[in-house]
């Protein structure tokens, strides 16, 4: 059972998954957020944890950042440097919205939609951000032969 398991684990397509699966979340997450800043720059400012003048560059970067990101990892270009940049979103999400929920502040998260008053902060979206937490590690620190989706493999190094 243990070598199944951990056959399972260094499968490349099973890495590859995860990259593909995490970045496309990472792409659709960030797309609604790049179209309307203003409308994210409000649910930013609607956490009240940020100062003022830091909301709009906030507002401009994070999405940017979560777009290159999602599609460095589901092609394959950089897997630990991209799963290292999600990995620092995802801990600043975890933070902010840990914080929001021991306050008792309810708020947008923002994450795939404005507005949406179900998608106030809760123990739900703090668990998947943990789950998407431990997968991102899981891809820094995988060690075989990743696949690629434009070569038969990737460099599993950071580079």
């Amino acid at each position: 059972m243990k070598l199944l398991y951990s056959n399972f684990l260094s499968n490349p397509w099973f890495e590859f998954s995860l990259r593909v699966v995490l970045g496309t979340i990472f792409i659709y997450s960030s797309v609604h957020k790049i179209i309307n800043p203003k409308q994210f720059a409000e649910i930013i400012y609607g956490y009240n944890l940020f100062p003022l003048y830091s909301i709009n560059l906030i507002a401009i970067t994070i999405p940017f950042a979560e777009f290159v990101a999602g599609i460095s990892l589901v092609c394959g270009i950089y897997p630990k440097a991209s799963s290292i940049i999600i990995i620092s979103l995802l801990t600043g999400f975890i933070i902010s919205i840990s914080i929001n929920i021991l306050s008792g502040h309810k708020f947008d998260c923002g994450c795939f939609t404005f507005g949406k008053t179900d998608n106030y902060a809760n123990r739900q979206l703090l668990f998947r951000d943990i789950l998407f937490l431990f997968t991102s590690v899981f891809i820094f620190f995988y060690k075989q032969d990743r696949k690629c989706l434009f070569k038969k493999k990737c460099a599993s190094n950071f580079s």
